[in-house]
């Protein structure tokens, strides 16, 4: 089965309404929590600055800055494992990012479907 590439996105830059609300720490940039849309599920965190909001905003697929390689990835582009945003929501604060999606296989990068079902910590009795 083929499929044709997303088109890239649209040039311009992020709302400007949306830019002045926005929070961003000293790198510029926001932490974006992934949620499935249906199921309320956690998937991930993922970090986005202006352009990575507004190529979200505009393309229907999640775009994330990836502060390791210092470079903007469309989730899915490789793997396969593509995010469909349903909604986006800004917290109360403007600080962070909600992005709900539709995820397409495991959204974490070791093949789990999310990254925080592997490492659930004990609670302490209380």
């Amino acid at each position: 089965m083929t499929s044709t590439p997303d088109p890239a996105p649209p040039a311009g830059n992020l709302d400007p309404a949306i830019a002045a609300r926005l929070k961003r720490g000293a790198d510029g940039l926001v932490p974006a929590i992934a949620q499935q849309y249906d199921t309320g599920e956690v998937l991930m965190l993922g970090w986005m600055d202006d352009e990575a909001l507004h190529r979200t905003l505009t393309t229907g697929r999640c775009t994330y800055w990836s502060r390791s390689r210092q470079e903007y990835w469309v989730k899915g582009d490789t793997s396969g494992h593509i995010q469909r945003v349903k909604s986006v929501a800004l917290d109360c604060d403007a600080d962070t990012v909600l992005v709900k999606v539709d995820q397409s296989g495991a959204a974490c990068h070791t093949g789990d479907r999310t990254c925080f079902d592997a490492d659930v910590l004990p609670l302490l009795d209380q």
